[in-house]
């Protein structure tokens, strides 16, 4: 029986109520105010999950007869990908580990158990790149008996018209762009990538030829193997998130008197790009924006979401995002070249915070 979703907003608003009390920053930590913004979303999340009876698909027995029922429990995968998501976690105080087992160490990697909130859940850090996430993934479902995945991390924006620094991106599909096959010079057959359309000065032929994107193979217990490009977050999950995402949030801007230009914003719908290596050249995210539609790119959201289709579980992406591709210190540039305009509103609001508590 699939995992339902259900409505738990005023569920949520209490157990991260702290999060919202802290905002989601310390200035000189750009990506801890984003992390943050990402917790908080995250809490949405993860109290809309119902919980099922729902066994590992690829082994309905392997829990039950677990000796430990601590495993056994149902919980939501919480993947992170880095040492910045981990540290989010554990500063916003809303992960309680469990008193008796608070982790298991297993093949390199240590999966903490407790819970978040009220939420019994597992999570482990599985560093970046697509094996890495993939492989921790799977070590995930196949020692834990888990309901859902919910993955959260950092990502460039290709759209800084859109997405900018503080902004969460909860995408509706992601792909792997770095999947190619590198055509030879002048073949017939051209890819999508051109490499003569990014000559400088002038635009022309280029020895390096052009770039195929290729689709991968989706495997899953129940189903042929099927070619895919985009990877679909699955919808009645993502309507349950969009449904309570676009209630009553706001998420804050200022912290300790330090604040963004504007408030930060939840966004849905967009696409999202995964390759394992960092995107940092302007001309090719604004071809990977162009090409499809992509808005962010990041290492590891799209390892999560084949594991996790190939297994047949729930998930959700929720990305932090954290610089804009292209642009060189594009998080601290964004937030000090508004920190001074900011400023007095942000001592007001600090100053009615502090008098409220």
């Amino acid at each position: 029986m699939r995992s339902t979703p259900i409505p738990s907003f005023h569920k949520a608003v209490l157990h991260f109520f702290e999060v919202l009390s802290v905002c989601s920053i310390h200035f000189k930590k750009t990506m801890s105010r984003i992390n943050l913004a990402v917790l908080l979303v995250l809490g949405l999340l993860l109290v809309t999950a119902k919980q099922s009876t729902q066994m590992s698909l690829r082994n309905p027995s392997a829990e039950i007869e677990s000796s430990n029922c601590k495993l056994a429990t149902l919980r939501v995968g919480l993947v992170l990908a880095s040492d910045n998501n981990e540290k989010a976690l554990l500063d916003s105080g809303l992960f309680t580990p469990d008193s008796d087992k608070p982790y298991v160490d297993h093949v390199g990697r240590r999966f903490n158990i407790g819970k978040l909130g009220s939420t019994p859940i597992v999570y482990v850090k599985t560093g970046t790149f697509s094996v890495n996430v993939a492989t921790g993934v799977q070590t995930l479902l196949h020692e834990f008996n888990i309901s859902e995945i919910v993955f959260f991390g950092n990502a460039g924006s290709l759209n800084k018209n859109v997405l900018v620094p503080g902004d969460v991106l909860v995408p509706e599909a992601v792909a792997f762009t770095g999947v190619w096959e590198w055509e030879k010079f002048e073949a017939e057959n051209k890819g999508q990538l051109a490499f003569g359309h990014f000559n400088y000065p002038v635009n022309g032929e280029n020895t390096l030829g052009t770039v195929a994107y290729e689709n991968i193979t989706l495997y899953s217990p129940n189903e042929d193997p099927k070619e895919v490009f985009w990877l679909p977050i699955p919808l009645p999950w993502y309507e349950a998130a969009t449904e309570q995402l676009t209630k009553d949030l706001k998420l804050k801007e200022c912290h300790s008197g330090r604040c963004l230009p504007r408030t930060a914003k939840v966004i849905l719908g967009l696409k999202a790009s995964t390759s394992d290596f960092y995107v940092k050249n302007k001309a090719y995210g604004d071809f990977l924006l162009g090409k499809f539609n992509a808005s962010t790119a990041d290492s590891a959201s799209a390892a999560v979401a084949l594991t996790a289709l190939s297994n047949e579980k729930p998930f959700v992406v929720i990305q932090g995002v954290s610089n804009v591709v292209g642009v060189n210190g594009s998080s601290r540039e964004y937030l000090e070249r508004h920190e001074k305009r900011r400023m007095p509103y942000c001592t007001r609001i600090n100053y009615v915070l502090q008098m409220a508590s």
